[in-house]
């Protein structure tokens, strides 16, 4: 019987850079190894040899490769993954970046870190990935059976206290408004190297129990927002993976309520825009059963205007105005300025509700209410709400449009040209792409043509 031929291993460079740039040995390093295995039930027993043959290429079994990951990391600060060692094995982890709803807090923090790095590599398969519904849907699932996670405080890396969460905070609170005023274009790459740079040493950091969960839930609030920038950037694959991770961070945050908002706000909005109607309501609706009994008013009505625009997009007329007729009656409970409403969702008023249904009676071809609705989303919403602002006015042309008052839209859609003008959204773009196949009808028009040839000379 002939000898199988040997297999010739490549020096693993990218584990002797991490162990140099870690000023470990590599008895030093069997030792940190052997440490993490003994925390995770395991009796490792590494030596500098062992590390003399992964340096020589050799590949460790099982769940070797993420113990040494997680050992590198914590001498260095940092989250390091299996394919920043060098003992990927040959997968191709780039195009699962992000997509999972990972089932440990170490996982989850690993994912969301690579999905950051990636991000500020301008990694195409990042932005040029598209959206499966099945990757919106998977993960609700498993936020609605997993269990709490038991703990996520941790030993290793510099300490994060009260301060660094407030930071935190206080970065998205500012990147928000920027975004509100400017579009996302001006203000994701801030965002994104923000979170590589700083928040990913954050959560590799040391914390105890109580600010690890504060972290988590700050966390998880900006990697949202990251999400919905790339969908305002014409991203929405890079969003899908943002969303995924921001249910997970909210997750490990022990918050059921931000939890839902994400699916309702974030991933049930990506499924509208993407033409997959029937996820929409499910999303919210999974939102609405995750987080029973544990949120405010406010957010209720929020969950159930969400379920009301999925209804409206499948064209159920009956069920989209039972939704909303729930979200109107729970904004209506909705006490203001008692303290009671968390945060991220005190921005959705009676502005945002009215935008929201705009949005369902335009689709369920109800111009008169769409018109309406229109007009109070944009007497509610103040003049830093720009992005916000004009698309009540697309929203309010397209109703104008239905109602055949076809030079009133024109006119309508200019002012809502010359707020985008002022911004770097794709968002809006799409919106108007939308009123122009809506004004098809009444190409022939010289008030139509005019607005065609302003939307051309933009696009140029």
């Amino acid at each position: 019987m002939a000898a199988r031929p040997l297999v010739a291993r490549q020096p693993n460079e990218r584990l002797q850079a991490l162990i140099q740039e870690a000023g470990c040995s590599n008895a030093g390093l069997a030792r940190r190894v052997n440490m993490v295995g003994t925390e995770r039930g395991l009796d490792l027993r590494y030596d500098k040899t062992s590390v003399a043959r992964w340096l020589r290429g050799q590949q460790p079994r099982g769940r070797a490769p993420g113990i040494i990951a997680e050992a590198l990391g914590r001498k260095l600060g940092r989250t390091v993954t299996i394919d920043e060692i060098g003992m990927a094995n040959g997968k191709n982890l780039a195009t699962g970046v992000g997509l999972q709803f990972s089932p440990t807090v170490v996982g989850a923090i690993e994912q969301v870190c690579e999905l950051w790095r990636s991000d500020v590599g301008r990694r195409d398969f990042l932005s040029g990935s598209a959206v499966a519904a099945s990757a919106l849907v998977e993960p609700s699932r498993d936020w609605l059976i997993t269990g709490a996670d038991t703990q996520v405080a941790r030993t290793a890396g510099a300490r994060v206290g009260a301060s660094d969460v407030e930071a935190v905070r206080a970065m998205t609170a500012a990147l928000t408004e920027l975004d509100h005023r400017f579009g996302s274009g001006h203000v994701r790459p801030v965002l994104v190297h923000y979170l590589n740079s700083v928040v990913s040493g954050l959560l590799s950091g040391s914390y105890r129990e109580a600010v690890g969960r504060e972290l988590f839930a700050a966390v998880a609030r900006l990697t949202e927002l990251a999400g919905y920038m790339a969908v305002d950037t014409g991203q929405p694959g890079l969003a899908q993976r943002y969303y995924i991770q921001a249910l997970r961070l909210a997750q490990a945050a022990g918050d059921r309520g931000y939890g839902g908002y994400v699916l309702a706000a974030s991933m049930s909005h990506l499924a509208a825009e993407l033409g997959n109607p029937r996820e929409i309501a499910q999303l919210a609706r999974a939102a609405q059963e995750g987080a029973r009994g544990r949120v405010t008013p406010r957010v209720e009505a929020m969950f159930h205007a969400a379920e009301a625009r999925g209804h409206a997009v499948l064209g159920d007329s009956r069920t989209c105005h039972e939704a909303a007729a729930r979200a109107v009656a729970a904004l209506e409970r909705a006490e203001p300025d008692t303290g009671d409403d968390p945060a991220w969702i005190a921005h959705f008023d009676e502005a945002y509700l009215a935008d929201e249904l705009a949005h369902c009676h335009r689709d369920l071809g109800e111009a008169g209410a769409a018109a309406q609705q229109a007009e109070a989303a944009l007497a509610g919403h103040p003049a830093a709400r720009a992005r916000r602002r004009a698309i009540g006015l697309v929203l309010l042309a397209s109703a104008q449009i239905q109602q055949r008052e076809v030079e009133q839209a024109c006119h309508t859609a200019t002012r809502a040209v010359e707020l985008l003008d002022t911004l770097r959204s794709s968002r809006g773009t799409e919106y108007l792409d939308d009123l122009q196949l809506r004004l098809d009808p009444y190409a022939g028009e010289p008030v139509v043509r005019e607005l065609a040839a302003r939307l051309e000379l933009r696009a140029a």
